[in-house]
């Protein structure tokens, strides 16, 4: 675990943390903790290729467990915990067991130190597969190796979890020197031969010749038997290069993030998958990889893949010059990139199916043949007003789209006709919004019920003639056990009748049991609460049945029109102004606490239990904005997302679970 300086430790801390969600997890991390099986129903070990992992490997072979091979290759490993040992005897009989009588007889020549030992064509991994009663892979290259290698138990395909980072991509390039156009190539991690680093600096040579701009980053520890440094001063690149070294994740990320294209280039390979790709995914960036092993199996639509030969040198400037001068091109494969790992490897997904298979496992119903990962299923609803090619955050392969709501021009008359002489004007102004909210709400039936908060009654009857509801119920902020009946009456004389229910909506708690409702609407409340929006949003995840919906609309404090107030001196947020005092029989308006963006809101639902089924934005009282063009090229310029920038936040939720964090760090100091 962290802060080893591992690619593993990083991988199990993130799929720890989602595990635990699912299932009791205990983690030893080192030998100093004695591990007692008879505790637990099943070991999970994360072995890889080098010192850190002796205490696990020693383990799995005294207590057989599930084991993870994070590559098809432990001989390292095996020389650490026998040769470095002093214990040639046990390395010669693994040598025997795993290669045979040839591999012995080399095995005799590396103890009279006559040759290194054959860390590439040796695996030595037969006696900890012998010894396990199931197997984790990340790609189907280790899947058929590991059959190679002689295990014949079940085995798990699961995709390596990614992470989805935010980053400053501005902010790291100001502290490099470099400005927001300057083409810059990154390679990340141990800086070994194998990372193909001397032929990325001899495409980067040529590409220079071309683009003077281009400038490259190289993060991580340098390898002692590997003299890049002096290698970038061969090759005239001492201006185009800087060498990073090692830097704690965050920061390693952050340069990840500032960069344009990312080499993730190596050969040979055990079939690892690296971390640092996925995150590089993640971020959307376009990337470069070699056509070998698990990185062959990537989808051709997210990634260049190099092969392995006499012209790689070749195709690596091809690629870097093609990518540099057509930065279009590169954006919209990250773009791809970034919404395949979304859907593909997110951490949740990947731990309920480490769950799964752990489960099968342990009751002796895993099937012997690779579990491959079922297909995605076609992403959920995240769109905006006017479609932009920059990714946005998209949801788990879990979600689905909601049943389909009212039409147009259907919602439009149900506004109209049941509108009330005092609520005309204010109907009007916000008639596009109430609109959109209809279209995007699942319909009912006369089975169904659903619940608008801070029902004004403007929505309300056509939550039963347009929607279909057969129970239909608002509430209010007002005293506890008050109780309204409303009785409206429409144009064509059709009579509409519903209760409403008085309470505060972040304090009290609601009255009614669990389970109550198929759908909630909360429309243009959450941003007037005063102290705590998590209490609502687990009082409507306990009154939702398993899988009703909750439509959650809400200013956007990061639409187009708060990023031109901002940059031009005035106040971004909607409505921020207080309340002037009224007269006592006047009810006071609430104004806004805290007005929110779309990525808040999608934490929101997901951190309330919710899976997020449609995130959008758009226009909110009905008044188009064309002279904020200028805004949407300024970020086109600077690289960053003009996705999601309408007025007006508008999003769905399942409900999936219990509600996953009360107190949220991003929200709660």
């Amino acid at each position: 675990m962290p802060p080893s300086k591992s690619g593993i430790a990083d991988y199990s801390s993130a799929l720890v943390a989602e595990m635990a969600k699912r299932a009791a997890v205990t983690v030893f991390d080192s030998p100093d903790k004695p591990f007692d099986p008879g505790k637990f129903d099943i070991a999970l070990y994360h072995l890889g290729n080098n010192p850190h992992h002796d205490f696990v490997y020693d383990t799995a072979l005294r207590h057989p467990g599930v084991l993870v091979m994070h590559e098809a290759n432990l001989h390292h490993l095996i020389a650490h915990v026998t040769i470095k040992r002093g214990d040639w005897d046990g390395y010669m009989a693994e040598v025997e067991r795993n290669g045979g009588p040839a591999a012995l007889q080399f095995a005799q020549r590396v103890r009279r130190l006559e040759i290194g030992p054959d860390y590439d064509g040796l695996a030595m991994t037969r006696r900890v597969l012998e010894a396990s009663r199931g197997v984790i892979v990340h790609s189907h290259f280790v899947a058929r190796e590991t059959r190679t290698q002689g295990f014949n138990g079940p085995i798990a395909v699961i995709p390596h979890g990614a992470w989805i980072p935010r980053t400053d991509r501005l902010a790291t390039r100001h502290l490099l020197g470099l400005d927001e156009t300057t083409p810059l190539i990154g390679a990340f991690g141990y800086l070994k031969p194998y990372k193909r680093i001397a032929e990325s600096l001899r495409a980067l040579r040529r590409l220079v010749r071309l683009d003077p701009r281009v400038r490259m980053i190289l993060v991580g520890e340098p390898h002692p038997d590997f003299p890049v440094d002096q290698l970038i001063r061969t090759l005239g690149l001492r201006d185009h290069v800087r060498i990073v070294g090692f830097v704690p994740i965050e920061k390693f990320v952050d340069y990840m993030g500032a960069c344009d294209i990312i080499l993730n280039l190596r050969y040979p390979t055990v079939g690892e998958t690296s971390g640092s790709l996925q995150r590089a995914l993640g971020l959307g960036k376009a990337v470069i990889v070699s056509d070998i092993g698990s990185f062959a199996e990537l989808p051709d639509d997210v990634c260049l893949k190099v092969p392995i030969g006499p012209h790689e040198e070749d195709l690596i400037f091809e690629y870097l010059n093609t990518l540099v001068s057509r930065p279009d091109l590169a954006r919209a494969m990250g773009a791809r990139a970034q919404n395949w790992v979304e859907r593909e490897c997110n951490w949740g997904v990947v731990a309920d199916r480490y769950v799964e298979f752990l489960d099968q496992v342990h009751h002796g119903t895993a099937p012997l043949e690779a579990v491959v990962a079922p297909p995605p299923p076609e992403p959920p609803a995240v769109v905006d007003a006017e479609p932009e090619p920059e990714p946005t955050p998209t949801p788990t392969p879990t979600q689905k789209e909601p049943p389909v709501a009212a039409p147009p021009l259907v919602a439009i008359e149900a506004i109209t006709t049941w509108v009330q002489p005092e609520s005309r004007t204010y109907a009007n102004i916000h008639k596009s919004r109430f609109v959109h909210t209809l279209e995007i709400t699942p319909r009912g039936d006369a089975s169904k019920s659903i619940l608008e908060m801070g029902a004004y009654m403007q929505m309300t009857p056509a939550l039963h003639f347009t929607l279909g509801y057969g129970i239909v119920r608002g509430c209010y902020y007002g005293p506890p056990g008050r109780v309204d009946h409303k009785v409206l009456t429409s144009e064509s004389g059709e009579v509409f009748e519903c209760d409403v229910d008085h309470f505060d909506a972040e304090n009290h708690i609601y009255p009614y049991p669990d389970a109550s409702f198929d759908t909630v609407l909360c429309c243009e409340l959450i941003e007037h609460l005063f102290e705590d929006p998590m209490h609502m949003m687990s009082e409507i995840n306990r009154i939702l049945k398993p899988g009703g919906h909750l439509v959650l609309t809400t200013p956007n404090a990061g639409s187009l029109r708060a990023v031109s107030a901002i940059l031009l001196g005035y106040h971004p947020a909607f409505f921020p102004a207080y309340i002037r005092p009224r007269k006592p029989d006047e009810e006071a308006e609430a104004r806004h606490n805290r007005e929110y963006v779309p990525m808040e809101i999608q934490h929101l639902l997901t951190e309330s239990g919710f899976d997020l089924v449609r995130l959008e934005t758009g226009e909110f009282l009905d008044t188009p904005h064309p002279e904020l063009g200028w805004v949407t090229h300024l970020l086109e310029r600077y690289m960053l997302s003009h996705n999601l920038r309408g007025d007006g936040i508008y999003a769905v939720g399942r409900k999936a679970g219990p509600l996953v964090n009360r107190w949220p760090n991003w929200l709660y100091a």
